[in-house]
């Protein structure tokens, strides 16, 4: 499903070797075949699902299943929806008898208004749901010691977000994001919400982060097929850029021309 941009440049999660970098969520296409159509054009090898958005609708849930399988692609079941460490394990576990997988995309919502993780709570769900076996993808902020706490719970995976869910506003704070990169140069890294363009994701991917997590920039986008290839060639052409080592930024003008042996007028 990827090209060859990607293909030679892996990114592996729990063992699991990706060719694509950008990971799609599901939720609010006006339609199936939309949904389906934008899949294809991310080049995504996997896409999130909420387990209880589909399990509150039986029949269009079994359509929807045999749509992901059709796409075949990986599944990454998460725990949209949940603000207590109860609520998060009992859907994880749920998912994995769904969906016959260990991960589980841990979401732990603290404050409605803002959809703000309570960090508490997911280090909590987090320690409990790795004892039971489960490869943890934690949505979390950007905060180091969080971060750090995760990590020693057992997560191999960290996704901090850029701004809150479905803002659309980009990389807040790209310094906190840097320092974190820093601190877990072996952790893949998913920047997950807070994407609204292209240039957000690519933004991203240029501080060293191994992969984005989007949904509503491309589900709510006029065209999602059309915006969801942009966002395909934004993941890769960061990547690319974060690989082949960019100048650091200066304060004053550098003559790009050599001036030496320059013929000047008095």
């Amino acid at each position: 499903m990827h090209d060859s941009l990607s293909s030679g440049d892996p990114v592996s999660f729990y063992g699991t070797e990706l060719g694509s970098r950008l990971l799609i969520g599901t939720a609010q296409y006006p339609s199936p075949a939309i949904l389906a159509e934008a899949v294809r054009a991310s080049g995504a090898e996997i896409v999130t699902v909420s387990l209880r958005r589909e399990s509150g609708r039986e029949r269009a849930g079994q359509d929807f299943w045999r749509l992901i399988r059709e796409l075949g692609v990986k599944v990454l079941p998460n725990t949209a929806g949940c603000h207590s460490v109860k609520e998060a394990v009992a859907t994880a576990e749920m998912a994995r008898e769904v969906f016959a997988t260990p991960w589980i995309k841990l979401e732990v919502i603290g404050d409605a208004d803002t959809l703000h993780p309570d960090v508490f709570a997911l280090v909590e769900a987090a320690r409990t749901l790795v004892a039971a076996g489960f490869q943890v993808f934690p949505y979390t902020t950007d905060d180091l010691s969080v971060a750090d706490r995760l990590v020693e719970a057992g997560c191999e995976v960290l996704m901090p977000w850029g701004a809150p869910i479905g803002t659309g506003r980009g990389l807040m704070n790209p310094y906190a994001l840097r320092s974190l990169r820093a601190r877990h140069p072996d952790i893949p890294l998913v920047v997950d919400a807070g994407i609204g363009l292209p240039s957000h994701a690519a933004a991203a991917m240029e501080l060293g982060y191994d992969a984005v997590l989007l949904n509503t920039a491309v589900a709510k986008a006029g065209d999602p097929a059309r915006m969801a290839g942009a966002f395909r060639h934004a993941v890769e052409a960061g990547r690319l850029a974060f690989l082949a080592d960019p100048i650091d930024a200066r304060d004053m003008a550098a003559p790009s021309t050599p001036v030496l042996g320059t013929a000047f007028r008095d």
